[in-house]
């Protein structure tokens, strides 16, 4: 292990109380998506309070903003996500996040002079829906950075994590109200229409290629049983393993959507909901870096290959990853087996296994940025494949020391 990296280590774990403490803040004070302020705000004090510069509210969306230190020419970024699920909490374990994320920030800004590089935190909402990292990229808050980084929580140990492409739609339907026992025949039932595109969809599952998937609920489904239903939708969630399969999910899923429509004299439309999520393409090389720094954090040494790792979902991390090498590896903790999205996972993600699963990403994640800008031939890739996305516009990073 290098000096540099060393020192950059020691200033991780001289804050590792405070990395715990922000994830347990952040914790026990859960968020949706766009609406995390609180959550921005602690996570962004506590950068500026480290010396890095804020900006909040970038891409015009008010719990984004971005934190930089230092001026070096390779700027690396580290992506924070704060946001919960609806009636469960942090049962994704977004406070992990967000907290090895300033971890990771502040072991480099204590190096990034000796590494050459500048340190971008971006706070990034609405990963769960809303793809707040896919709005900041095409708001340009990417630009600058020539890699990105982030650890997910998990059941284990997972290194060559991928997951799926998705679109996020709502289908809504329209009939014509009347009484439901007096009148059925003036009616048009826009509840029968979801029921028959239900059932189309679960005839269509039988025929999906492999890795499709669709799965949904009913959002509104009438005013009540006395009234043939005026107005329904449907919110549904398509995936599948690449953008171009999606397109074949999406466009046989429509159909099934159509059908609901035809068979009962409603109209109908389909709205997109978030944007549309890529799948995740994680950099060999950084990855072996991280793999080689959280072994000798003491945690299991696990495979690299992805054979029989199922996808752990979809996440907007994949639209960056199609913009620049990325890495989003899964960091461990004792959840009794419970996955992310259920209610036991919430409480594990501020249990000790937790806390210390934070301070190793943190750790981890910082010695793959020293990795990247001490390897010359890695550093210089980064920064060529850098200057042919952007055309080779110079840096706008700032400077804070």
């Amino acid at each position: 292990m290098t000096q540099t990296r060393q020192r950059g280590e020691r200033a991780v774990r001289a804050v590792a109380g405070d990395l715990v403490e922000l994830s347990h803040s952040l914790h026990s004070e859960p968020e949706l998506a766009f609406e995390e302020h609180r959550s921005a705000a602690k996570v962004s004090e506590l950068l500026a309070g480290y010396g890095f510069e804020v900006t909040p509210g970038v891409a015009d969306l008010p719990t984004a903003f971005t934190a930089v230190y230092g001026s070096g020419d390779l700027v690396v970024g580290l992506c924070a996500e704060y946001d919960a699920l609806p009636g469960m909490g942090h049962a994704c374990g977004h406070n992990m996040i967000a907290a090895m994320t300033v971890g990771a920030a502040r072991g480099l800004a204590e190096i990034a002079d000796d590494l050459g590089i500048t340190v971008l935190v971006l706070g990034t909402p609405a990963e769960e829906t809303g793809g707040g990292k896919i709005v900041m990229a095409d708001a340009g808050v990417f630009d600058r950075v020539a890699m990105s980084m982030m650890v997910h929580p998990g059941r284990a140990d997972e290194i060559a994590a991928s997951s799926l492409a998705l679109a996020d739609l709502a289908i809504r339907y329209t009939g014509l109200e009347s009484h439901a026992a007096a009148a059925p025949e003036r009616g048009r039932n826009a509840a029968d229409a979801l029921t028959v595109a239900q059932v189309s969809l679960g005839l269509l599952r039988q025929h999906l290629r492999s890795g499709q998937q669709l799965h949904g609920i009913v959002s509104d489904g009438g005013r009540a049983p006395n009234i043939v239903a005026g107005h329904t939708e449907l919110l549904y969630y398509l995936r599948a393993r690449d953008q171009l399969s999606l397109d074949d999910l999406r466009e046989r899923a429509e159909g099934c959507f159509a059908a609901g429509a035809m068979a009962t004299g409603c109209s109908y439309e389909v709205a997109t909901v978030s944007p549309t999520y890529l799948e995740l393409q994680q950099d060999a090389r950084l990855l072996s870096a991280y793999r080689e720094a959280i072994v000798d954090s003491g945690r299991p040494m696990v495979p690299t290959g992805l054979e029989g790792v199922r996808p752990l979902g979809s996440t907007d991390m994949g639209n960056v990853s199609h913009l620049m090498p990325v890495i989003h590896p899964l960091i461990g903790i004792d959840s009794g087996g419970a996955g992310t999205h259920e209610i036991e996972f919430a409480a594990a993600a501020a249990s000790e296994s937790a806390d210390r699963a934070v301070v190793d990403g943190a750790v981890a994640l910082a010695a793959t940025a020293v990795h990247a800008a001490l390897d010359p031939e890695l550093r210089d890739e980064l920064l060529q494949a850098h200057e042919q996305r952007t055309g080779g516009q110079p840096q706008t990073a700032g400077q804070r020391r």
